[in-house]
């Protein structure tokens, strides 16, 4: 864990004494809108039809399993809005989706660690990345995805500028949401 509040989120910080809660099974309709939204926000199909479906609680984020496989979470934004988005697992299923910040080789040692992305490190951007959205931060040579966080800027902005902090980190290979099952 980083030794800054870059994991401050307005239900607390990511921290392994966060448990998963009222893990309980869940038919696909009543969870069809936040899956619906999530697609729309994204530009993927989530094809979840026939999959053993749960909700569970984890820390102040609400969490949708898909056959035991953590790929939805919904948090709180500064707004006090709710947020849909993939998990990392989710992008691994879902790499053409929309909404990510591209780095390089530089930057990767310290997302893994959960540190916040500096801009220095981000070459590339997908269009619709505005100020105050969740995105996926992935490599620039893979694409594979690497962390989630909160865009401070647009990602336009994040590509041009040189100094100073672009996302702030929530979610990131290597953390307790990933290694959880």
């Amino acid at each position: 864990m980083p030794k800054d509040d870059s994991l401050q989120t307005s239900g607390g910080i990511m921290a392994s004494e966060w448990n998963v809660r009222k893990r309980r099974p869940v038919r696909r309709k009543h969870i069809a809108p936040l899956l619906k939204r999530l697609e729309t926000d994204l530009a993927i199909d989530l094809n979840v039809d026939g999959a053993f479906l749960e909700m569970a609680e984890y820390g102040p984020w609400n969490m949708v399993f898909v056959d035991r496989t953590p790929l939805v979470f919904e948090l709180i934004d500064d707004g006090d809005e709710r947020r849909v988005f993939l998990t990392l697992r989710g992008f691994l299923a879902h790499m053409d989706a929309l909404k990510w910040v591209e780095v390089d080789h530089g930057a990767i040692p310290f997302l893994m660690n959960g540190a916040d992305c500096m801009v220095a490190g981000v070459h590339a951007s997908e269009a619709s990345v505005k100020a105050g959205d969740l995105v996926w931060i992935r490599d620039m040579t893979h694409k594979r995805p690497l962390a989630l966080g909160w865009a401070v800027d647009d990602g336009e902005v994040m590509v041009e500028n040189t100094k100073g902090k672009g996302i702030k980190t929530v979610h990131w290979v290597g953390d307790e949401l990933w290694e959880m099952e």
